[in-house]
């Protein structure tokens, strides 16, 4: 499910916040839609960044793009925010059934992403991708599409495009 909402340019500013955390040094403006995924995420995309090393922007990409900034079916209804599938007897947690094939569950979006990063961790086929700096969001966009992430060839281009576009790679830093 790779779909895009409308998007319009934005720009990321500093703030101050009593937090010492990246993710509350920089402001995301655009589309409203846009900017709640972000707030919402961001703390657990650079937390799950410092503590796995995948970039906390690949991480709100891959979120935004595969769940329609979280309004998709499954985000809804699953809180899968990254389309993960059940992975035959691998998973035993809540399914959801959509279009023939087995979505896993979730309690909650943040709960997604950390699936998301045990997904990319302990499966073998992305472990080049760990050897790459967590600031090189360009490199990993493409590497997820060499290791078969997803099938669509534009998959980098539009990651890419969305880090840039709302300056995710501020939280990369």
């Amino acid at each position: 499910m790779f779909f895009l909402v409308g998007l319009s340019a934005c720009s990321s500013s500093k703030r101050t916040s009593t937090r010492a955390s990246n993710a509350t040094k920089y402001v995301i403006k655009g589309p409203s839609n846009a900017v709640a995924y972000v707030e919402k995420y961001k703390y657990i995309a650079v937390s799950e960044s410092k503590r796995t090393g995948i970039p906390a922007s690949i991480k709100l990409a891959q979120g935004i793009l595969e769940s329609g900034y979280g309004t998709s079916t499954l985000a809804r209804k699953a809180n899968n925010h990254f389309g993960i599938k059940c992975g035959g007897k691998q998973w035993k947690g809540k399914k959801h059934y959509r279009k023939g094939s087995c979505y896993r569950v979730f309690r909650s979006g943040n709960d997604a992403y950390v699936e998301h990063s045990k997904f990319l961790s302990y499966n073998s086929r992305y472990d080049f991708l760990f050897r790459l700096k967590r600031t090189d969001y360009k490199a990993w966009a493409r590497g997820l599409k060499k290791a078969g992430y997803a099938t669509n060839p534009s998959y980098p281009s539009k990651l890419i495009d969305l880090i840039e576009r709302y300056k995710l790679y501020s939280y990369d830093k």
